[in-house]
């Protein structure tokens, strides 16, 4: 059986279209169409049903989708363990991350890891919205939040302690709370639809209202009006520990009190194939997010 051609019938079947699976596979739409045509003729059976307007999976095409999908991975995971232990990761790795995440931890990264591994390629997608890693084709996602139970593969890299913050000259014109009832008296930096942050108060979690005349879509907003003193923030440690080290940013305790800790989490669509690409750069994370 042709694995090229198998390869077509997984990548059309997650990204919906035969002209998306030949975008991922790097070939041309009309390869793919010629690959699956051959599939389905040594096959003996159709596997999608193809209209101009969409393409969907026959009922042996259902029965056939993941053996197909094992196919591959195990193709992909036999050639990973013959290669020699020093030629390092190889191949185009797709990694899914929320913006701040990305900018502050993974791309400092990036040179040390693809000097590393010379063969390597890694495509970054830079959202602080949930991607559907599956559908997308994506190897990896970070997520920086309590995770859901939703069917996926997640790994816990690091914990994600978070601080009150701001910036000198805010604290100096507006004080700093010392109360979390005070917080109603300050400007709170939160994202666009966030009404309370969530503290942990004598053992118990207490959900605080926060409002302020500036909030925004991303971390990235937030973080640099509060750098410049527009209010106080809830941010991660990752995020703010140079501006803590340097005093661009202060932090804020209020006591009895502590912000409620995220976890970082690194998301995978399977658990039968866990290849190089995604153990080195998995590893670089986690080496990222130690304690210094």
């Amino acid at each position: 059986m042709d694995t090229d051609a198998v390869a077509v019938l997984v990548a059309a079947a997650s990204a919906g279209s035969l002209s998306a699976a030949a975008r991922r596979l790097g070939i041309t739409p009309m390869i793919a169409t010629r690959r699956l045509a051959a599939l389905e003729h040594d096959l003996g059976v159709r596997l999608m049903q193809r209209t101009t307007r969409s393409l969907s999976l026959t009922p042996e095409g259902e029965t056939f989708l993941p053996f197909a999908q094992a196919l591959i991975e195990g193709e992909a995971a036999g050639r990973a363990m013959l290669r020699s232990s020093t030629a390092g990761a190889s191949g185009l790795l797709r990694v899914s991350a929320p913006v701040a995440f990305s900018r502050k931890i993974i791309a400092p990264l990036v040179p040390a890891l693809l000097r590393a591994n010379p063969a390597l390629r890694i495509d970054l997608d830079l959202t602080d919205h949930v991607v559907d890693i599956v559908a997308t084709g994506i190897d990896l996602a970070i997520r920086v939040a309590p995770l859901r139970d939703n069917g996926l593969i997640a790994r816990r890299l690091a914990p994600s302690p978070r601080y009150l913050c701001a910036s000198p000259g805010y604290l100096e014109q507006r004080g700093a709370p010392d109360t979390l009832e005070a917080l109603a008296d300050h400007d709170c930096l939160a994202l666009t639809g966030t009404t309370h942050w969530a503290f942990q108060l004598d053992g118990q979690e207490r959900r605080v209202r926060v409002a302020g005349r500036f909030s925004a879509s991303s971390v990235e907003g937030l973080y640099e009006a509060g750098l410049h003193g527009a209010g106080i923030m809830l941010a991660a440690e990752w995020n703010v520990r140079n501006d803590l080290r340097r005093g661009r940013l202060i932090a804020i305790t209020i006591p009895g009190a502590a912000p409620v800790d995220l976890s970082v989490w690194a998301v995978y669509p399977t658990t039968r194939l866990v290849l190089p690409k995604l153990r080195v750069f998995v590893a670089a994370i986690e080496a990222a997010l130690a304690p210094p």
